[in-house]
């Protein structure tokens, strides 16, 4: 409580530099995808975004960093990722670790951080009444984190981020296959090679100094976007949050790396000895285009038709006919800058992942010869619908109203984008689908790898005694 007390000191009332703006209206029967919002700016740069949601007594609080593993240099990979650990760790105001109890003893939920190539974002909902405990906590840690940032405090989240990536990379179930793949379709200087959680090297050359440049460059106020989402006052939240954050310095924008996107002209074959998964993996991987750019959505759609559901052409193939796999998936990663098309298939057991292959490309083949049905495309419009949807119910937490608010805000500026953004999907024609296939999953262009377990080595027989 003292530490409230403490930041009720940071008062300053300068005028708001407000545009507000409002949805656009969707098509008939698509009005329960209405976003409402009002977005303006602070004179220090921060974008504020509210949308009044009534249906629950409770307000998410969501602040979108526009940085990601994209934004970071070669050699210095992770700092993104290791942020999201530090900024729970306190500030000048807010005890260390302190953070996360706080927001539990009013009764928060759906409290987080997470970091993507593209951004990071921190997020919680809270009790109508609690807002203003939540504003603070976030606008502390945005202006004063760096106050108690000390090397024991970076040398603890080091060794936590350094002991999830071995639980995420290097002990986990083709962990360093992928990795391998990853960074074979993202060759150095790109941004996308370094993965988000960085590599051990870098983790362990980070120094102080980095560290607190790094925040003092990409995490002011000028490059970071406030959502408040749910039943909430208006006009006292706007003077919260002139009360918690126009006092904090203005810096300039930083300006977002440009990068070439990057192209296989031929295939690359990744043979991994897998050491920690028991059954071998195949997994052909492409480029596609970046997230809401032409050829985005028709990767989602074709996907979908590839290996959603017992319906779909590889599991009914592979899993449900021959028996030649105990598993399919198809996503399309989209990200800012370039995106890939990801297809996996675990092998069941005995089934070598050449045979795999075999079968995968007559699919393929048959796809880039017939295309889909327009059954396939509708199934498909109406999975991405239902999951928009169910994300709306809520407020906050991953891919709440907040975060859908700010994902939209941020790749295209204008938060209602939903209407645009599923309006893709309607627009697409089996024939779409099929030209997408013929001119971007092509086999002269893909990464191709197989996770193959070690062949299991007996142990040496006892030699036999003599009499």
């Amino acid at each position: 409580m003292k530490a409230l007390v403490a930041a009720a000191l940071l008062v300053g009332l300068p005028a708001l530099a407000q545009s507000p703006q409002e949805a656009k209206p969707l098509a008939p029967g698509r009005e329960a995808l209405a976003l409402s919002y009002e977005k303006y700016t602070l004179p220090n740069g921060l974008e504020v975004i509210l949308s009044v949601d009534r249906k629950l007594p409770v307000v998410a609080v969501n602040v979108w960093y526009h940085v990601g593993a994209y934004h970071e240099q070669p050699g210095r990979t992770g700092f993104a990722h290791l942020f999201e650990h530090m900024m729970f760790q306190g500030s000048r105001n807010v005890a260390d670790d302190v953070h996360i109890s706080l927001l539990e003893q009013i009764g928060g939920t759906d409290l987080n951080g997470t970091t993507s190539f593209d951004r990071t974002n921190y997020f919680e909902t809270v009790p109508s009444n609690h807002v203003e405990t939540a504003l603070w906590l976030e606008s502390d840690r945005m202006g004063f984190l760096l106050d108690t940032l000390t090397a024991e405090k970076l040398e603890t989240q080091r060794e936590v981020v350094k002991n999830e990536r071995r639980q995420s990379t290097e002990i986990s179930p083709y962990g360093l296959a992928r990795e391998k793949a990853w960074q074979t379709l993202f060759p150095l200087p790109h941004p996308y090679h370094g993965d988000v959680i960085g590599s051990m090297k870098d983790l362990n050359a980070a120094t102080l100094d980095d560290v607190k440049g790094f925040f003092r460059q990409w995490y002011a106020p000028s490059n970071a976007t406030l959502a408040i989402v749910g039943d909430f006052d208006v006009a006292k939240t706007k003077a919260l949050v002139e009360k918690y954050f126009a006092t904090l310095p203005s810096t300039p924008k930083p300006k977002r790396p440009e990068v070439a996107p990057v192209k296989l002209t031929a295939p690359v074959v990744i043979r991994h000895e897998e050491k920690v998964a028991t059954l071998p993996l195949l997994s052909l991987q492409w480029h596609t285009p970046a997230y809401l750019e032409a050829g985005d959505a028709t990767a989602d759609v074709l996907a979908t038709v590839l290996a959603t559901g017992k319906a779909s052409r590889l599991y009914r193939r592979l899993v449900l006919e021959k028996r030649l796999a105990q598993s399919v998936s198809a996503t399309q990663m989209s990200q800012g800058g370039q995106s890939v098309f990801t297809l996996d298939v675990t092998a069941s057991p005995g089934v070598s992942t050449d045979t795999v292959l075999k079968e995968v490309d007559a699919v393929l083949e048959e796809l880039r010869r017939k295309g889909i049905t327009q059954d396939e495309l509708d199934r498909a419009r109406t999975r991405f619908d239902t999951r928009m949807l169910a994300g709306l119910q809520a407020v906050g937490g991953f891919g709440g109203k907040a975060d859908v608010l700010q994902s939209y805000n941020h790749f295209t500026g204008e938060p209602s984008f939903i209407a645009q953004d599923l309006a893709r999907y309607e627009s697409l024609t089996p024939d779409d689908v099929k030209q997408f296939a013929q001119d971007t999953l092509r086999n002269d262009a893909r990464v191709i790898l197989h996770a193959v377990p070690a062949p299991r080595r007996q142990p040496p027989a006892a030699p036999k005694e003599r009499n």
